[in-house]
């Protein structure tokens, strides 16, 4: 969960490696470093600081020049944050340097071994067994050195490797932990994200796993852990440079809420199909026969991505009567499921590149199982191992907290419910009802936003609170999970949801004054009973915000959220809770793009 980044050319290395870093901190921002190499000097320069990037910029020196060097930004694993702990991590002879993503599991065998041989370790990370496992090959090339070391790890990793020796090269290598090549003009980038690219080069390469690369300035060339070469043609991003700027906004994540619309209609864009009101889906390898034997979905997911999946799941029961579910899929795969040839399952990440939802596909793959992806990352590890898929089409996500990507994948499941609803027993007329739902969401997501001011206020009144509770039935309970979390993440208020109807079966032990409440209450068939749990709650002299189509007479405050269909009602009512934590947040003076403890892409387990 950490970011990297390498060049390998003619320009000055540092500035370079530095603006890379900058654009890939949201992956990890608790220390950084870098080290570069020239053709004409001995030796490779290393500076390393705890801290933000900036604090990194602060300490490196004027006369710091270089053509080829790699850069890391960290979110800790292995050895809390420090100026030694961070990466890169060079060898006692100053010869070999390395960055890592990932987990090497067997890291305390390994390095119990290395100081029974004498090395001498100063850090207490994982990945500095890997340096010196390279420094100590006897090998003749950069590159059979990192294999020789790569074969006796066990775990996840994305690396980079510079050796004094081969001052002009970089040697990389991907086993679950995503790694970037960036083609340019007589000069080479590497990544853990396009990120750190785009401002550069749109064409890239993405390595898969067991795979390595060796980058030199006017030439790279990928084979595998066994050295057999491989076959990697370059692909353009469609993300410009600009995607990854503010747009003069304060933080990412407001930026990020006010794209939705653009964002919500990029996602329907070249999709509807009014003649047969369905939706075109073409990337799911999933024809009608097929579609039609399926008896049952499972999705996963982590996070954001799980509540995703969790109105997913309702809205694929709702149109196309199929049982459905969502299910974490980090638990999914220890608790050694039942895997039906019957099942479609779908994974869902917003990078593409999370390892627990990664390590599901992988094991339902080798169990048999047809498994759909749902991301956002053209070219990610997901999207390559699913059987087919749908992108979200959300554009770059900066802030660690997702909003436009989560709105934009229940979207995209809207979208699948339909398509596979048409093909069973949704009929033309429901089919049309949702598409005129669909378009009008667009338009009515800048209806909530317009009410911004009225959200700030409320915000700014709920900040005092030490701890909050969501509720929600049925479509709404998903809703309540999902800003429950992003309270939690952006705020670090305690909260937590609860189905509605649960109230009585132990929360309402809760209530009071102190506690505020955010009830979901959709003007659907469920309403009087959501009504009366705000009577429970009111009862016992909590106090409520209701988010909901039309005034709610107990609540203390309302945010009223324009109509649409009831199977898409879920889409909107997340939105201005985006924005109460966001202000909330923002009142109480936190991080909101880096909150503490987090990173972006959860890419180790």
């Amino acid at each position: 969960m950490c970011g990297i980044v390498g060049y390998v050319g003619r320009r000055d290395v540092a500035p370079l490696l530095l603006e890379g870093l900058q654009r890939l901190e949201y992956r990890g921002y608790d220390s950084a470093g870098i080290v570069v190499s020239a053709p004409k000097t001995a030796g490779l320069k290393m500076v390393k600081a705890k801290g933000r990037v900036r604090d990194l910029e602060a300490k490196v020196p004027a006369r710091f020049k270089g053509t080829t060097g790699i850069a890391h930004t960290r979110w800790a694993t292995h050895g809390a944050p420090s100026d030694v702990n961070a990466h890169p991590h060079m060898s006692a002879d100053q010869k070999v340097a390395v960055v890592h993503n990932g987990i090497i599991d067997n890291a305390a065998e390994l390095r119990r071994k290395l100081e029974a041989d004498g090395v001498a370790f100063l850090s207490e990370t994982d990945t500095e067994v890997l340096t010196h496992l390279v420094a100590r090959s006897q090998a003749d090339t950069l590159e059979e050195k990192v294999r020789q070391a790569l074969h006796l790890v066990e775990g996840t990793y994305g690396i980079a490797v510079m050796h004094a020796d081969f001052p002009e090269r970089i040697v990389v290598a991907r086993n679950g932990s995503p790694v970037v090549l960036g083609i340019g003009d007589k000069e080479m980038f590497v990544a853990s994200d396009i990120a750190a690219l785009v401002a550069h080069t749109r064409q890239i390469v993405t390595l898969d796993d067991g795979e390595m690369a060796t980058l030199k300035a006017d030439d790279f060339r990928t084979y595998t852990t066994e050295g057999t070469r491989t076959t990697a043609e370059p692909t353009t991003v469609e993300w410009e440079a600009e995607s990854y700027d503010m747009g003069g906004h304060d933080t990412y994540m407001h930026k990020e809420i006010f794209e939705q619309p653009d964002a919500v209609d990029r996602v329907l864009r070249g999709r509807i199909d009014d003649r047969f009101s369905t939706v075109h889906l073409g990337g799911l390898n999933l024809d009608a026969r097929d579609a039609r034997a399926v008896r049952r979905v499972k999705i996963l997911g982590c996070g954001t991505s799980y509540h995703a999946g969790m109105i997913g799941a309702q809205m694929i029961e709702e149109l196309a009567r199929i049982p459905a579910d969502a299910e974490p899929a980090s638990e999914f795969r220890y608790r050694n499921p039942v895997v039906d040839p019957d099942t479609l399952y779908i994974a869902v990440s917003q990078s593409g590149e999370t390892y627990d939802v990664l390590a599901a596909v992988q094991e339902l793959k080798r169990k048999g199982a047809r498994v759909l992806g749902v991301v956002n990352v053209v070219g990610s590890a997901i999207a390559r191992e699913a059987d087919g898929g749908t992108y979200v089409h959300a554009g770059p996500e900066v802030c660690v907290v997702s909003t436009k990507c989560f709105t934009n994948t229940t979207v995209a499941f809207a979208l699948l419910a339909l398509h596979l609803g048409r093909i069973r027993d949704l009929s033309v007329r429901d089919g049309k009802r949702i598409i005129e739902g669909l378009r009008r969401l667009p338009a009515q997501i800048s209806e909530i936003l317009a009410q911004e001011a009225d959200i700030e206020k409320m915000a700014v009144e709920y900040a005092e609170a030490r701890s909050m509770l969501f509720i929600g039935r049925v479509r709404g309970y998903p809703v309540a999970r999902e800003a429950s979390l992003k309270l939690k993440e952006v705020s670090y208020i305690h909260a937590e949801a609860y189905p509605a109807s649960e109230l009585k079966h132990g929360p309402l032990a809760l209530i009071e004054p102190a506690l505020p409440t955010v009830a979901i209450v959709p003007d659907d068939d469920l309403l009087e009973k959501n009504r009366a749990a705000l009577e429970e709650i009111k009862a016992r002299h909590g106090k409520i915000l209701a988010v909901a189509h039309q005034h709610q007479e107990k609540a203390d405050r309302t945010i009223i959220v324009p109509k649409n269909e009831d199977e898409l009602d879920p889409i909107l009512m997340g939105i201005p809770l985006q924005l109460l934590a966001y202000h909330t947040a923002k009142a109480l003076g936190r991080d909101i793009d880096k909150p503490r403890n987090l990173a972006k892409s959860v890419t180790v387990e």
